[in-house]
This record gives structure tokens, C-alpha cells and sequence, in this order.
């Protein structure tokens, strides 16, 4: 412990210019410069930008939201459609947020899309911001983001901090502490190495060398331009840093679902509440099981407190598991019948009676893909 406390209070300021080079030089020839993979980051007829040529910032603001909680690998084929779809901020700004959510379906942390959409409605009726205070006060936007934006539209020297960054930071200082804390330390770390004569290629050239060569598991030492100032490698083992905090047992929990279809062959769907997980999803109604409780009894409890109807609970449809950030779920699903009342949103924004073929007109959370897929084969 005393090693990283020495390695803690470390001045790299004198150094900065060295190491600014010494990372750009090694992402020149090693860099992820591949319109096929950051389509956003080139010019129409694809090429790297120059430092004096700006690039589409709605392409750029796009991308860095989606990038915000997922892998470069799953947010390009959700990026393309997007653009495709909502090409200018016109029309993104003139969709109705049910048209928004469906192009989201499956990135999750889906406020991230209504964020967007009212964003881009305060945008087609003002000039877009041009520093990091003005892309903050939009919704949805951190300094890591408004940082994304502004250097990789506009080549503007503004720092970001996203994963890879702190990880990078946190081994080359030896930080001691787990990554969640000491922000105002790794952002002033982060300015200080900041390449401002070419702040789009630093930016980038910080990010890919966390994804590339100081990865989580293993880093590639022996491949990285920073390894002689490094202070997590002279330790003798960078594996050690971030600095993790001890985790917790994610808590576990059993949902049951019910899929009540009415005699003209459509199934009941609610949408969620806009506050809280999932915010204006669709979903099959249902609920926590509690203590002691059948499955059954709690899918037809949920159904009288939720929606004021009687069902009846019949056979399994499927059981399915999935995993958030904070919790585990097992979603027990069943076929049901509705046996009186008229279903109301008492805990929901709507409900909805909806053919089978109408269900993919609706944004629904990942965890119901299965569920819709095992209720259309039936």
C-alpha cells in the first residue's frame, strides 16, 4: 500500500508534452482509424478529419450518447439505423418518442433516448451550443459526452473520462483509490495530457489505447507508449490497478408475468411510467413475487393491483433469465385469461389490447424478446 501511496501524488505536468506525443506517434500506426468502425469520426469520402475540418455534430452527439453505457461492437449497427431514420435533428425532433424508443429497443438505459429526443427538441429552436456549458444544460449530457462532442465534431480542447480513460489514468498514476471516486482528480489529469493543438486525436488516441493495450484483464505492456512513466508498471504488477471496490452479491429476484389474451386474439400491454427503469417501455403486466407467494397467486394479485382486473392464471409460457447492473431477475411468464373488468393503468402510463402483429410496433425492454418470440410461436 505504501508504493501506490508514493506513486499518488506524482507530478507528470513536466512530462505531459513528452507523453501527448509519444500517444499520438504510437495511435498514428496503431490507432482504430476505421471509417467502418467510427463512421462518424471520417469526412463524407472517408477520411481522417484535418485538425482545421469539423465533422457532423448530430452524427458525433449521437454516437457518444450510445457509447455512454455500451461497447463500440453493439452501438454501430444501432447508430446506422438512427441516422438512416433520423437523419437531421428536424427529424428526430418531429418523431414522436414512441418512434424514438424503437430505434433504442435493445441498447437499454433507455432514458438515454428520451433524453435525446428532448434535446432535440430544444436544439431546432436555438443555435447549437458551441462549449461544454452549453451542451451540459441539454438533457442527457455529462462533461465526459460534451467533451466527446466537442472535440471530435469540432476539434475543441475539451477532455473526456469515459472507462477506458480512467483506467488508462488510473495505472499510469497508480491511483489508490477505486475509480468511482476522486472525479476532480482524474478530470485534472485528463486536461493536463490534453493534446489542445489536436484534442480529436488525443481524445481518441487516450480511448484506443485502453480498449487496445491497457484492457481491463492482461494489458499489453509491452505494446504501450507510456509504459516508462507508468507508475502501475513499475509496481511490477499494472494488473492491480483500478483499484476495485469490493463488490456485492447482486440482489435476485422472481417476476411473474401474465399474458392475457381476449377472444379476438390480442394481448393486453402496459407502459411503464416514465421515472424509474425501463421509463416508457411496453411491457406484459406483472410483478414481484413475494415471500411464500406461488407464482400463480402473484401474477393474479399484480393484475387486480396494477390493472383492477380478475384473470385466470394458466400454463407456463416460458421462463426467463436476465441480468441488469444492480439486479438479477428470473421472469416467470404465463398464458392468461381475463375473467372480469376493464383493464386500467393504475400503475402504468396506458394499457392496450394490441394484435400479435402489432407487438413489434412497440418498444419493449430486451428481456421481452423472448417472451414475444415464445408467445408467437405458440
Amino acid at each position: 500500500m505504501g508504493q501506490r501511496s508514493s506513486a499518488e501524488h506524482r507530478d507528470l505536468s513536466a512530462l505531459a508534452p513528452e507523453l501527448s506525443q509519444s500517444l499520438l506517434d504510437w495511435w498514428e500506426i496503431h490507432g482504430r482509424k476505421d471509417p467502418a468502425l467510427k463512421p462518424w469520426m471520417f469526412t463524407k469520402d472517408g477520411r481522417w478529419p484535418e485538425p482545421h475540418e469539423h465533422l457532423n455534430v448530430l452524427e458525433c452527439w449521437i454516437a457518444e450518447v450510445m457509447l455512454q453505457q455500451t461497447q463500440l461492437s453493439v452501438v454501430l449497427p444501432y447508430w446506422q439505423r438512427w441516422m438512416k431514420t433520423f437523419p437531421s435533428v428536424e427529424a428526430l425532433a418531429s418523431a414522436s418518442l414512441e418512434q424514438v424508443r424503437l430505434q433504442w429497443q435493445g441498447l437499454g438505459y433507455y432514458s438515454r433516448a428520451r433524453r435525446i429526443h428532448e434535446a432535440a427538441r430544444q436544439l431546432v429552436q436555438r443555435p447549437w451550443p458551441g462549449d461544454l456549458d452549453g451542451w451540459m444544460a441539454l438533457p442527457g449530457i455529462g462533461r465526459t459526452t460534451a467533451g466527446g462532442i466537442l472535440s471530435s465534431a469540432l476539434n475543441a480542447p475539451a477532455p473526456i473520462l469515459d472507462g477506458n480513460v480512467k483506467r488508462v489514468l488510473a495505472r499510469l498514476y497508480a491511483h489508490e483509490r477505486p475509480l468511482s471516486r476522486d472525479q476532480h482528480v482524474f478530470w485534472g489529469w485528463s486536461e493536463t495530457l490534453l493534446d489542445r493543438s489536436r484534442p480529436r486525436d488525443f481524445n481518441q488516441a487516450l480511448m484506443d489505447l485502453g480498449a487496445t493495450v491497457c484492457t481491463p484483464r492482461r494489458p499489453d505492456c509491452a505494446q504501450c507508449p507510456w509504459w516508462e512513466s507508468c507508475a502501475a508498471y513499475a509496481s511490477g504488477d499494472p494488473s492491480n490497478w483500478p483499484v476495485v471496490e469490493e463488490r456485492k452479491p447482486l440482489p435476485f429476484q422472481v417476476i411473474g408475468i401474465g399474458v392475457v389474451i381476449n377472444a379476438a386474439g390480442e394481448v393486453l400491454i402496459d407502459q411503464r411510467l416514465e421515472e424509474g427503469l425501463l421509463g416508457g417501455m411496453w411491457e406484459f403486466p406483472g410483478g414481484k413475487q413475494e415471500s411464500g407467494e406461488a407464482i400463480e397467486a402473484c401474477i393474479a394479485r399484480e393484475f387486480m393491483e396494477e390493472l383492477g382486473i380478475l384473470i385466470s392464471v394458466e400454463k407456463e409460457l416460458i421462463t426467463v433469465e436476465h441480468a441488469y447492473s444492480h439486479k438479477k431477475l428470473r421472469f416467470v411468464v404465463h398464458l392468461c385469461s381475463l375473467i372480469s373488468g376493464e383493464p386500467q393503468p393504475i400503475a402504468s402510463q396506458q394499457v392496450r389490447w394490441v394484435r400479435l402483429d402489432q407487438l413489434k410496433d412497440y418498444p419493449f425492454p430486451a428481456a421481452n424478446a423472448r417472451m414475444i418470440e415464445a408467445l408467437l410461436q405458440r
